[in-house]
């Protein structure tokens, strides 16, 4: 392979994790839900492979992510504890089973492309309906703020097991779930809380794929090199993003990936 095509693939993946690290900081929407299919789709990345290089993508470029906004107070971190109770422990059982039946089983990358075309599908229709969904829940009130202790635990075991197989799910699903549950607080405040929480779930999810060889740091590296600087420049104006432009075209491109996925 020539030395110049190597350097123009790896210029590419930069880019695509400067693109994608933005979107994480304008919505807490893009880890695993635009890097993973982008993996798998354009570079011909493995499933396994592109799951676990992406959560430690996720990781690293959420941590620069949650910094920007815990300087700028919009991180929960009360809820953000209640999260990671129910997700972390829920991540380790779930790659404890991914690593026993995908011994048993090598068309394992199928249920993974499955479970990502899936959540990729649902997360684009929570994406384009979210102001909707949370009118619904609250003229209802689906969750009074004193009870919402155990269903943020819930949805924490309910993140750690969709991202730990697909890295998708705590983007656009989990700031949704959190408006339902936490109707008082402001939606920058929401998407500062769960980008915060999305660093140790995708860094637990990510070395349990490490430890099963599917990271891919040569990979990694590359997408860093973009993300990190886009993240940051995303965080800062997440408060002026044109949501009305951005969150359908998001949508549809996760939905084209979804579908794409399974057929």
């Amino acid at each position: 392979m020539p030395v110049s095509f190597v350097e123009h693939l790896d210029f590419l993946h930069a880019i695509a994790g400067f693109l994608v690290g933005i979107l994480i900081g304008l919505t807490g929407v893009g880890g695993g839900s635009l890097m993973t299919p982008l993996l798998v789709l354009m570079f011909g990345v493995s499933p396994h492979t592109a799951v676990g290089t992406d959560l430690l993508f996720a990781a690293a470029t959420k941590v620069a992510g949650s910094a920007v906004h815990n300087k700028r107070q919009t991180v929960d971190w009360t809820i953000m504890r209640r999260l990671a109770m129910g997700s972390l422990p829920a991540s380790i059982l779930t790659l404890a089973a991914l690593s026993y039946f995908g011994k048993l089983d090598s068309e394992t990358s199928h249920i993974v492309l499955y479970a990502l075309g899936g959540l990729l599908i649902v997360t684009a229709v929570v994406t384009l309906f979210q102001g909707r969904i949370v009118r619904v829940a609250r003229e209802h009130e689906v969750v009074s703020p004193a009870h919402a202790r155990l269903p943020t635990i819930v949805l924490g075991v309910l993140l750690g097991v969709a991202v730990s197989i697909s890295s998708v799910g705590a983007g656009a699903i989990g700031v949704t779930a959190l408006l339902i549950l936490y109707q008082r607080i402001p939606m920058a405040r929401l998407v500062g809380t769960d980008i915060a929480h999305a660093v140790p779930l995708a860094l637990v999810a990510g070395v349990g794929h490490w430890v099963m060889g599917d990271v891919d740091f040569a990979l990694l590296v590359n997408l860093l090199v973009g993300s990190i600087p886009g993240v940051v420049i995303g965080s800062l104006f997440s408060s002026r993003a044109p949501d009305r432009v951005l969150r359908p075209a998001l949508a549809s491109v996760l939905l084209f990936s979804g579908i794409k996925l399974l057929t």
